[in-house]
Formats: structure tokens, C-alpha cells, sequence
């Protein structure tokens, strides 16, 4: 796969947006999901559990997705991560608004991000694939 300067800053860039939520839903999950008006019990320890688990796959994913903007011979399983990892959150909060309803402006605004970066990440990817 060709690596460009512009690959590498959205990997980095993607990357780094999935590894600063992940932190802050390991470690600060009230707080971040009240910013977007959900309200945790901080004795729900099964639901924190839940989300806590959620925040550490994202650091993981965000931190092999960070590295592709570093090491070529990662930049390929870099760019597929992204976009696996951002289309999945984004059509399954498509699929919860088709179930569930419609969410906050918080919450829809992240579903329509998720998908502009899996389409963004899979333009990259035909683009530079050898």
C-alpha cells in the first residue's frame, strides 16, 4: 500500500480520535456520556462495565490505527481497522435509531461522523491500494 504525507495525518488523526474516547470512556465514563446528555448510576456496576470495556477496545484499535501513520508495513491492517471500527459504530447507531428511535444531537452527530470517516478511510484505502 502507498503511503502519503495526507494517509498518515488521517490515520493519525482518526486514531487519535478513537484512542481519546476510549480513555475517556475507560476512565471517566460518567462525565463523557453525560456531555452527551446520558446519565450513568455510578452504582451500575454492570453498565459501567460494559461501556469501561468499550473505552479499552477503542484504545487498542485507536493505538494499531495510530501506528499505520508511523510504520509502513502497517499503514494497510491501520487503514482497514479504521474503517471497520468507525462503519461499525456508525451503522449500528443506524440501526439503533431504525429500533430505538432517534437519539440525542450528540449522539446522532457522532453516528454521522463515524460514517464520514469510514467513507473518507475507504477512499484512502481504494486510492493507495497497490
Amino acid at each position: 500500500m502507498k503511503s502519503s504525507i495526507s494517509l498518515k495525518i488521517l490515520l493519525f488523526v482518526v486514531g487519535l480520535i478513537g484512542f481519546s474516547i476510549g480513555i475517556a470512556l475507560l476512565f471517566f465514563p460518567i462525565a463523557f456520556e453525560a456531555s452527551a446528555n446520558i446519565h450513568l448510576n455510578k452504582n451500575d456496576f454492570s453498565l459501567l462495565s460494559e461501556i469501561r470495556a468499550s473505552g479499552g477496545t477503542l484504545i487498542a484499535f485507536g493505538t494499531v490505527i495510530i501506528l499505520g501513520a508511523f510504520k509502513s508495513s502497517m499503514t494497510k491492517t491501520s487503514l482497514q481497522t479504521a474503517i471497520l471500527l468507525y462503519f461499525a459504530y456508525g451503522f449500528s447507531r443506524l440501526y439503533s435509531i431504525i429500533i430505538d428511535g432517534m437519539p440525542s444531537q450528540t449522539i446522532l452527530n457522532a453516528a454521522i461522523s463515524e460514517i464520514a470517516i469510514g467513507i473518507i478511510c475507504s477512499l484512502f484505502y481504494f486510492k493507495n491500494k497497490e
